[in-house]
């Protein structure tokens, strides 16, 4: 691939920006490269599915409804992520269908 095909970012704010939908992780950008607006895009939206997978989690607790509803929402994050990780990596700003107008309220 070509340097054009990303967009002109830079390949380490790429990497930072794809650690940004792996759960926790999403920390290490958010506070350690506050200087390129494409990782901190990226990071405010994996700190918002972040925070969003914590709170599913404790729909675990409910027997079976609550496992099942965990198991449907896994899933869903599973696949946030992946995408957000393939745009984050090809250089692309991507937001995310219904949690990426969250990330506008993070102030950092």
């Amino acid at each position: 691939m070509t340097e054009k095909q990303f967009n002109h970012e830079k390949l380490e704010d790429r990497i930072l920006a794809a650690i940004s939908y792996l759960g926790v992780l999403c920390l290490i950008p958010l506070f350690g490269k506050k200087d390129s607006a494409f990782v901190e895009f990226h990071a405010k939206q994996g700190l918002v599915l972040f925070i969003i997978e914590a709170a599913a989690f404790f729909i675990n607790i409910i027997p079976f409804i609550g496992q099942a509803i965990w198991f449907f929402f896994g899933l869903v994050f599973l696949a946030v992520s992946i995408f957000g990780v393939s745009k984050a990596l090809k250089g692309e700003y991507w937001r995310m269908p219904v949690l990426g107008k969250y990330t506008r309220e993070i102030r950092l």
